[in-house]
C-alpha cells in the first residue's frame, strides 16, 4: 500500500473516531489519587493502543500504580492499529498513542509532527520462535519465505512493519515480492481468513501466533526476527510539542512499566486476561516479547532503508527529532 494510502485511510478515520474502544478489550483507567482518595489532583492522560501482547506493560504499568504515582489519571483506549491511533493523537483525542515504528516514520514522512517518546516492545531475536510470525494452513504449499511470491498476505494494517519484513525476507530468499497482494484483515480476525481460504497467509502477533499454531496452522517465518534480531517494533508517541511536563511524566511511568514487564512475564501473561479474550491454556504458552527501556536505532535505520527500497518512504527520516 502506498503512502496516500495510509493516510487516506487515517483520514477516514479520523472522522469516524470517537473512542476507539475495541469491544473486546475493557477501558481502564486509573481510579483515585493515593493521598487525597479522588482523582481532582491526577492529570487526565488517554493513550490509544492495540490490545495485543506489545502493549502488555502500560496495563501492567496502570494497575501498578506506576502512572497515579506520576500524578496522571491514565485512561486506556483500544484500536485495530496505528492507522486508527496516529489520526487520533494528532487531533488531539490522545495525549500519547502506540503504533509500529514504521507506521510512525511515515506520519512523519507526510509532516505529521510527531515525535516517539517511549520504546514499547521489541522482537525477541529467536528466528524459531518469536511473537509475530507468518502462518498459513498446513497444506498451503507455503513452507518458505520465496513461496510466498504472488500469494495474498493479511495484516492489521498495510504499508507498515509488517509487509515491509516480509517483503524484504521475500526478496532475501530470491523472490519477487512485488508480485504479493496484500490485505487488511485486523489480528484477531486472521485466522479464520486463513483457515476459510480469504488470504495464503497471514502476519499475526501473539496471542495470535500461540492460537493460530494451537488451531493446526504452521508457521513460515518470524519475520521480524529475520529481519534483525533487535528490531523495535513499536514504540509510544506523541505531538512534538506535547507539555513537557506531562512528557516527562508520561516517559518516567513507562520506564517503570516495561522494566516491570520485562521482569515479570507472569504479570504479563495475567494482565493479558483482563484485556484479551485469549483462553488460559493459550496465554501460559505464548512467546512474550521484549519490553525495552531504550530503543535501538540501527534496526531503526534498517528499517527506514527497506521502507524507502518499498517505497513506503519517500527520504530517509530524520531520526534525531523523531526518536526519543
Amino acid at each position: 500500500m502506498k503512502k496516500a494510502g495510509f493516510f487516506a485511510l487515517a483520514a477516514i478515520t479520523a472522522l469516524v473516531l470517537t473512542g476507539c474502544t475495541d469491544s473486546d478489550a475493557p477501558t481502564t483507567g486509573a481510579g483515585t489519587d493515593g493521598d487525597s482518595g479522588s482523582t481532582a489532583e491526577l492529570t487526565p492522560v488517554k493513550v490509544g493502543v492495540i490490545p495485543i501482547a506489545d502493549t502488555a506493560a502500560i496495563y501492567l504499568g496502570d494497575a501498578q500504580g506506576f502512572f497515579e504515582d506520576e500524578g496522571l489519571d491514565l485512561t486506556i483506549e483500544t484500536a485495530t492499529g496505528g492507522a486508527a491511533i496516529v489520526p487520533a493523537v494528532v487531533s488531539g483525542d490522545y495525549q500519547f498513542g502506540f503504533s509500529n515504528t514504521l507506521s510512525l516514520m511515515v506520519a512523519a514522512d507526510q509532516g505529521l509532527d510527531i515525535k516517539m517518546v517511549s520504546s514499547a516492545v521489541s522482537t525477541t531475536g529467536d528466528t524459531t520462535k518469536d511473537m509475530g510470525a507468518v502462518i498459513t494452513k498446513a497444506d498451503s504449499g507455503i513452507s518458505s519465505p520465496a513461496d510466498l511470491a504472488g500469494k495474498t498476505v493479511s495484516s492489521n494494517s498495510v504499508g507498515n512493519i509488517n509487509d515491509t519484513v516480509v517483503r524484504d525476507g521475500v526478496d532475501e530468499a530470491g523472490a519477487d515480492s512485488s508480485t504479493i497482494s496484500f490485505v487488511e484483515v485486523p489480528f484477531p480476525d486472521a485466522i479464520a481468513a486463513v483457515e476459510n481460504d480469504q488470504v495464503d497467509a497471514a502476519f499475526v502477533v501473539e496471542p495470535f501466533v500461540t492460537s493460530a499454531i494451537e488451531a493446526g496452522l504452521n508457521v513460515v517465518t518470524y519475520a521480524y526476527a529475520d529481519f534483525d534480531p533487535n528490531l523495535d517494533i513499536a514504540a509510544y508517541f506523541a505531538l512534538s510539542d506535547v507539555d513537557p511536563d506531562l512528557l516527562t511524566k508520561f516517559q518516567s511511568a513507562m520506564q517503570k512499566s516495561l522494566e516491570y514487564a520485562d521482569a515479570n512475564p507472569d504479570a504479563v501473561r495475567e494482565i493479558m486476561a483482563t484485556y484479551t479474550k485469549t483462553p488460559p491454556e493459550v496465554l501460559a504458552t505464548i512467546t512474550l516479547p521484549k519490553y525495552p527501556t531504550e530503543m535501538d536505532r540501527a534496526s531503526i535505520e534498517k528499517l527506514a532503508a527497506a521502507a524507502q527500497k518499498y517505497g513506503v518512504l519517500s527520504a530517509e527520516p530524520d531520526f534525531d527529532n523523531l526518536l526519543p
